[in-house]
């Protein structure tokens, strides 16, 4: 349990004691509004729900645990090739979708947990700075700006890209698509 989680369950449990304090002595005669018991209770169930939602038991750190390869589209064809599956991410720091598509999707612990699965490698292009690599695949590609990501694999040599805009289940079905081995 990290600090700040221990901190906010100490604060809880003293929020909780004080209106229980405070219902006691209502009882026993004090004159205590009952107003400041439920702001003390509101506070408290507000408090207990952002615990239950920071810990609702997903990883948010497990976009850590992913191995970017630098962008070298010249590797794509070869490592396909092998059996490989390529997941191609051009992003840009400058880019609000890119980082939407970070946290909404591709930081999100259902997909760090299929981007790690055998056989999978991760290319990224950061198209922050003027970068005649990732310029060439991109007008290759016809594509304008970031962010682009597009999946190569044995059932998708050429690449399936993905909406500028990603969703779980799009990045999931690629990779489900891409892996598949043409026969």
């Amino acid at each position: 349990m990290d600090t700040i989680t221990l901190v906010s369950l100490v604060m809880l449990g003293l929020i909780l004691a004080a209106a229980a304090l405070l219902l006691f002595q209502r009882s026993q005669g004090k004159t205590i509004p009952l107003a400041v018991i439920l702001v003390l209770a509101l506070f408290a169930l507000g408090l207990g729900a952002i615990i239950g939602f920071v810990h609702k038991g997903e990883d948010y750190q497990a976009y850590q645990k992913l191995a970017w390869r630098d962008f070298a589209p010249e590797h794509i064809a070869p490592l396909v090739a092998q059996g490989y599956t390529v997941f191609v991410d051009i992003t840009s720091d400058w880019c609000a979708i890119c980082q939407t598509n970070k946290a909404e999707v591709t930081h999100r612990e259902q997909i760090v947990k299929a981007l790690m699965a055998d056989n999978i490698i991760l290319m990224q292009g950061n198209w922050s700075e003027a970068n005649r690599t990732i310029e060439s695949y991109m007008r290759a590609e016809g594509v304008p700006g970031v962010p682009y990501n597009k999946i190569y694999g044995p059932g998708a040599p050429n690449g399936i890209q993905l909406p500028s805009k990603l969703s779980i289940s799009d990045v999931l079905n690629g990779l489900a698509t891409a892996k598949q081995v043409n026969r």
